[in-house]
Formats: C-alpha cells, sequence, structure tokens
C-alpha cells in the first residue's frame, strides 16, 4: 500500500488490476493482482513478476536544470530510485521508476477494448529538444569501464552535453487486462513503438539530428504490464494483424498525440506551419524574413512582414511545402533518381509560388522564372515565396 500521499491524489483511473494516482511531479500505477512487468527502469527494470508499483515522476525540468541533474547524478541510479520511491512512498525493490523532464499534468491516459479485452496507455511526451531517428548519429558511446565518451558533435538544436540530459521524453505505461506469453509481451513492446513512431509521422514531427521524420526520442521509457492468472489461458499474439494488437496501437497513438498536444502544442492543424514542413531542412522563421527582406523591395517585405502568419500558415503553402519536403524525402531515401532532383523541386518550387500568389494558372510563369534561381533546396524555396507574393497583388 502507498503512503498518504498518494493514497490521497487524484485517482485518474482504476481498473480491475490496478488503480492510477497522480500527484504533482508523480504518477503512480499500483498494481493490485500479480503482474509480469516488462520495463526500461533502471533499477527493477528488464522482466520482472515481482513487482507492485509503476512511476513516471517529472525530474528536472525541460530547459537549463543543470543544478537538479547534478543532484541526480551525485545519488547514482541507485540512490536516486530510493530516493523518489521514498517521497512516494512505495517500496523500491518493488517498483519501476521512469523519469522525464515533462509535466505530470499533461500525461495522457487512452483506453480501447474489445470482447473483454482491454488496454490502458499512460503517457507523458515531449519532443521539443530530443526527437530523433533510428539511426540518426550519436554523439556518445559507452566504453569498457562504464564512463561516457563523446564520439561526434550531432545536431546543434539538441542539448546533448555534459552538463544536462537533452530535452524531450515519451514515457508510456501499457497495462493489458488479459495475460499473454512472454513472446507476445516481448511482442507488445514493438506495437507499442510503432504506434509512438506512427503518431510521430502524422504530426510531422522532426528529428534534431537530421532532416528526417523522427520515431522517437533519445530517452524514451516504457512499463509493460500484463497479468498472471494460471486459471486464464495467455493471449499468445499483439501484432497489429490481431485484435489485442490492434487495441495497444490505438491506444498509445491517441495517448501520444494527446500528451504531445499538451506539452508541446502539436496538434494536427497547428503542423501546417511553413516552418513545421521545412524547418527539418533548415528554414527557419528567421532565416526567411532575413532572406525575403533582400529578395523583396521594401514596401512589398513590410506588407509580408505585417502578415507573417497569414503568410506562413496559408493552408495552400503548407500543401506546397510538404510536398516539397516529399521530394526532399524520397531524393534522399533514393526513391527518385538524384539526377531528378533539381527539376522535381523546381516545379515544385513554381507549386509553391502559385500557392502563395493564389494564381494556380500562373504555374508555367512561376516555373519559368525559377528556372536560375539556386540549386540549394531552401534558397530555391524562399526565392519562389518572393515570387509568389511579388506576384499576388500585381
Amino acid at each position: 500500500m502507498t503512503a498518504d500521499r498518494m493514497q490521497t491524489a487524484d485517482v485518474l483511473c482504476r481498473g480491475d488490476l490496478f488503480v492510477a494516482r497522480r500527484s504533482g511531479r508523480f504518477l503512480l500505477v499500483e498494481l493490485t493482482a500479480p503482474h509480469r512487468v516488462v520495463s526500461t527502469s533502471v533499477q527493477c527494470g528488464g522482466e520482472r513478476d515481482d513487482l507492485s508499483f509503476l512511476v513516471n515522476h517529472q525530474s528536472c525540468e525541460a530547459t537549463g536544470d543543470a543544478a537538479r541533474y547534478e543532484r541526480i547524478a551525485g545519488l547514482g541510479p541507485v540512490g536516486y530510485h530510493e530516493q523518489v520511491c521514498a517521497e512516494m512512498g512505495v517500496a523500491p525493490d518493488r517498483t519501476a521508476v521512469m523519469g522525464t523532464a515533462a509535466n505530470m499534468a499533461y500525461a495522457a491516459h487512452r483506453a480501447a477494448d474489445f470482447e473483454g479485452l482491454r488496454v490502458d496507455a499512460f503517457v507523458t511526451a515531449g519532443v521539443a529538444g530530443n526527437a530523433a531517428r533510428a539511426g540518426d548519429p550519436a554523439g556518445w558511446t559507452e566504453a569498457a569501464d562504464g564512463r561516457w565518451r563523446r564520439v561526434e558533435t550531432v545536431g546543434a538544436d539538441a542539448a546533448d552535453d555534459a552538463t544536462a540530459p537533452p530535452a524531450g521524453t515519451i514515457n508510456t505505461i501499457l497495462l493489458l487486462n488479459h495475460p499473454v506469453t512472454p513472446a507476445a509481451q516481448a511482442r507488445a513492446v514493438v506495437t507499442m513503438t510503432e504506434a509512438k513512431s506512427a503518431a510521430l509521422a502524422e504530426l510531422a514531427a522532426p528529428s534534431r539530428y537530421s532532416p528526417t521524420i523522427a520515431t522517437g526520442t533519445g530517452t524514451d521509457q516504457f512499463c509493460v504490464a500484463a497479468p498472471l492468472d494460471p486459471q486464464r489461458v495467455p493471449k499468445t499474439a499483439t501484432g497489429p494483424h490481431v485484435k489485442l494488437g490492434e487495441l495497444i496501437g490505438s491506444a498509445v497513438l491517441a495517448a501520444v498525440k494527446e500528451a504531445l498536444r499538451w506539452q508541446n502544442g502539436l496538434e494536427p492543424s497547428l503542423t501546417r506551419g511553413l516552418f513545421h514542413a521545412l524547418g527539418r531542412f533548415g528554414l527557419t522563421e528567421r532565416r526567411a524574413l532575413a532572406r525575403l527582406a533582400e529578395l523583396l523591395p521594401a514596401e512589398q517585405y513590410a506588407l509580408l512582414d505585417r502578415n507573417r502568419k497569414a503568410v506562413f500558415w496559408e493552408p495552400g503553402v503548407a500543401a506546397a511545402a510538404y510536398a516539397y519536403a516529399a521530394v526532399l524525402d524520397r531524393t534522399a531515401f533514393g526513391t527518385l533518381p538524384a539526377g531528378m532532383a533539381r527539376e522535381t523541386l523546381r516545379q515544385q518550387a513554381a507549386c509553391l509560388a502559385c500557392a502563395l500568389a493564389a494564381g494556380p494558372l500562373e504555374w508555367p510563369a512561376f516555373r519559368a522564372a525559377l528556372g536560375d534561381a539556386p540549386d540549394d533546396p531552401v534558397e530555391l524555396a524562399l526565392h519562389a515565396l518572393a515570387a509568389g507574393w511579388s506576384a499576388k497583388w500585381t
């Protein structure tokens, strides 16, 4: 049983096999029946069947909290684990712990059910500073003596340094209400991860380490729990082809998107901005405004600057920008021959100019005007924007 602090906390969900509570910086799931748990917890992690508590907590602030990081590092993994458990009044040897800079008030809970099967997902998520794509260049390696050593400099936007952890983590507590085999529970981790990546793809969340869409962050953690009940035949499959896998995918997908909506303001309509579409290639608002001030006559630029939100968030411009990004992606991934990139990008840049100019019939003129524009993709896009804005009120 938990201490008074968590007993009087807000009950987020009370199920047949668990109770989920939230108090301040802590979210605690108490398992009220025996479970097999697979988790990333530094202490009590891996596969365990003797845990009673699953914890997600805010361990620090998202930006510049070096003092808190030093304190955690000073305690060490065991000491910090014990401190977190002591604050909640739970036994450290029966608790799996996850940490994040995300606010527990933004934790999202989503459930899905089918014919007696039920899945509950509790997720906190932040991707503003640490989003990554599997296979991105890494900045650190763990040496034979257990110490960390920097191996290369990674994305400039990523807070990858020795004084503070990168900001951004997706933490998931996934609860199944039916026994599963150990193999099926391992597969549930895969399905859960695929759902997380699908959420990031829907939101076009950019990696901070490469010009690609992120699949997660560098510090994601999870706890997956399934009951141990010898009276029920365990399920043997949790992949997308079976209903239990569908429930896992739909609950996690929805919870990740909801958590990101609260933590980072990532909501579908708000991802339509030009810089969300092309920012991962280096097109920032600061760069765009500076360059457009050079490309446009002063009066035209002043008008654009006064109406920048209408310009950069225009739906047609967003559609053209995402098509432009798709060409860059498909060229980088080898879907399109590299030799086609120059012409294909100019075709898409003409579409971008048409969208901003609100002149769909002017595509041939824009294509001709962009023929001598720079080959650099960002510069080409900026020339297209300048051409489109110049033509809008002509």
